[in-house]
């Protein structure tokens, strides 16, 4: 629910009067927190979520807008929903920062999409996003680049080196890692990353279906499956040839960069795009990184270009061409 204008404005006039020397000309705007040092486990994230809302909120420590929202800026980066709808509120509102509508339809629409129900009528009411995702939505810098960016000289990332396989999942059934190995060369893709993907999609489950539609081995959504021309869906046979046929298409899409085809499989093509990398969802980023690690840290395949043309987004990666002297 919007604040009506008198409202807002009484609240903005307490928040400037415990803050001298401000108005809500010139509130501060809060900066993209520097890059981390080392891993960043979802522990940590959460606590900086937390410290966030103590700030924000003067729960046991001084009230501090700002640190609060630089705080909750460093925990949106991984993915933190609620991190994500507290930044924009405050944003949206001008809670002792400056106000950003632009900045605040981003997060609450990258909260809606992780399913926070308080993000999703915000989401509707600030309407699309408009411009490139701000710097709180976007990737770590810690994370690793797209491997379009550092391709072999003369070469395309899909043709790297590839690390050994790993064998097939444990509880993997025999009768479905034969029928991988023996079809998805037929898609030209290597049958470890088939396993790996169905053993995080559905633990080998032909009946799983999950709350967003998804079904079956390879988690199909309806549209999916229509667009790969699954006539039915709950039949492993098919529903395994359809997400083999997803996957093909993603390799090409993204020039067979594993990191953001797996995120795409995930959360979409359209996400991936949108946020430039890995989408700012924790679901998306912790599935990344748990089919990677699967497959011995394998993250380029290759990809046959005639399936599909190149993202366009991948140009914003590409080095520039050298200059002609």
């Amino acid at each position: 629910m919007r604040f009506a204008p008198v409202l807002l404005a009484l609240l903005m006039g307490n928040v400037c009067a415990q803050m001298p020397g401000l108005s809500l000309e010139n509130l501060p705007r809060p900066s993209t927190p520097p890059p981390e040092r080392g891993p960043v486990v979802p522990a940590q994230v959460e606590r900086w979520r937390q410290e966030g809302e103590a700030l924000e909120h003067g729960d046991g420590v001084p009230r501090d807008p700002l640190a609060a929202a630089q705080l909750y800026c460093r925990a949106a980066r991984y993915g933190d929903p609620v991190a994500q709808y507290n930044l924009a509120w405050m944003l949206v509102h001008a809670r002792g920062i400056a106000r950003d509508d632009a900045q605040a339809a981003h997060l609450f629409n990258a909260a809606s999409e992780q399913g926070l129900e308080q993000a999703k009528n915000m989401a509707v009411s600030m309407g699309e996003p408009r411009g490139a995702p701000p710097e709180c939505l976007r990737p770590p810098d810690t994370d690793p680049q797209p491997i379009v960016v550092a391709a072999p000289k003369g070469g395309k990332p899909g043709a790297w080196a590839l690390p050994p396989p790993p064998p097939p999942p444990k509880n993997a059934p025999e009768t479905i890692v034969n029928f991988v190995k023996l079809v998805a060369p037929d898609y030209k893709l290597a049958p470890h990353l088939v396993l790996a993907v169905m053993a995080t999609e559905s633990n080998f489950d032909p009946l799983a279906a999950s709350p967003k539609g998804a079904q079956g081995l390879m988690q199909l959504i309806p549209d999916t499956a229509a667009r790969f021309k699954v006539g039915r869906i709950t039949d492993p046979v098919q529903n395994i040839r359809g997400g083999m046929a997803y996957l093909r298409w993603l390799l090409a899409y993204f020039e067979g960069d594993l990191t953001l085809a797996l995120a795409a499989y995930n959360a979409g093509e359209r996400a991936v795009e949108r946020y430039r990398g890995v989408p700012p969802y924790a679901e998306t980023r912790l599935y990344v990184r748990r089919i990677i690690a699967s497959i011995n840290g394998q993250r380029s395949h290759p990809y046959d270009a005639s399936v599909t043309p190149p993202s366009p987004v991948l140009d914003l990666w590409r080095p520039p061409p050298p200059r002609r002297p």
